[in-house]
């Protein structure tokens, strides 16, 4: 169960994408601070080539990015650029392009769920380094007499509802695991030099995916297995979005094609 005001000074442990600075939410600490409406909302996210998904995501999400699997957790992940530096969906104005569906790990912050020292219970946190707080805020975190305000409560909920989404992607990647339904892949992307001419093809990715042979070879208990927990519609949507590889590679060579065309415009 999150804790919305832990003890003062109470030490987070880990290291948790985009919070830099993660302090544990309490009215000493932040009671005069809270969120300011900034110009670039999610610019925090825009070095970041891949964001972490919930299984409840897939579906959406396979509309806008390939979905993938990383690491020894087999962390499932939205693939949003070509390069490890770069979310290709995010404007210089801080915006997601329109139409590209927003991860919820993505918006949630500065709000965070972290484990205590003790790494026994976890506490509401926010990113101290955020630069959309401050004082004079729009939305307060605290009112005047120390209670979470309506805004704050609902970020909680928001963190709580992300953690039990968080378990049941867990689940899910252990059944994956138990059924040894997963392979390991690359993706390449062959660049064009400035003189038209092909580049030498370079490794995007090394990641997971569930085998097509693999799962058409399950035993037909097992697919029903799947279906009735609400699986089988996640894997194919998992699937269905590593078609997205194609238009994202499409998107990054069209981009450094005319990114030479663009800055010549302007001298």
């Amino acid at each position: 169960m999150a804790e919305s005001t832990p003890p003062a000074g109470n030490p987070i442990s880990g290291n948790v994408l985009f919070y830099s600075n993660p302090e544990p939410l309490t009215p000493e600490l932040h009671g005069k601070i809270g969120l300011r409406r900034v110009d670039n909302p999610f610019a925090f996210a825009a070095k970041s080539q891949v964001a972490p998904l919930t299984v409840t995501e897939f579906s959406i999400a396979s509309l806008s990015y390939p979905i993938i699997f990383a690491g020894e957790r087999r962390q499932p992940l939205a693939v949003m650029g070509v390069n490890d530096d770069t979310n290709m969906f995010i404007q210089a104005n801080g915006q997601f392009e329109p139409g590209m569906y927003v991860p919820a790990y993505i918006r949630r912050y500065p709000f965070v769920l972290a484990a205590d020292a003790t790494n026994e219970q976890l506490v509401v946190c926010i990113d101290r380094a955020a630069t959309m707080l401050g004082d004079l805020p729009d939305l307060p975190f605290f009112d005047p007499a120390g209670q979470a305000t309506e805004y704050t409560k609902g970020c909680i909920q928001f963190c709580n509802d992300f953690e039990t989404e968080n378990r049941r992607t867990e689940s899910f990647v252990a059944l994956l695991n138990d059924l040894d339904l997963l392979e390991t892949r690359k993706q390449m992307f062959t660049p064009t030099n400035p003189d038209g001419t092909a580049g030498q093809p370079q490794e995007i990715a090394e990641y997971f995916a569930v085998s097509e042979d693999k799962l058409k070879a399950l035993p037909n208990d097992k697919i029903r297995e799947l279906m009735e927990n609400g699986a089988l519609p996640q894997i194919y949507a998992h699937l269905i979005s590593l078609n997205g590889w194609d238009r994202l590679v499409s998107l990054a060579i069209f981009r450094q094609n005319t990114a030479p065309i663009a800055a010549a415009n302007l001298n």
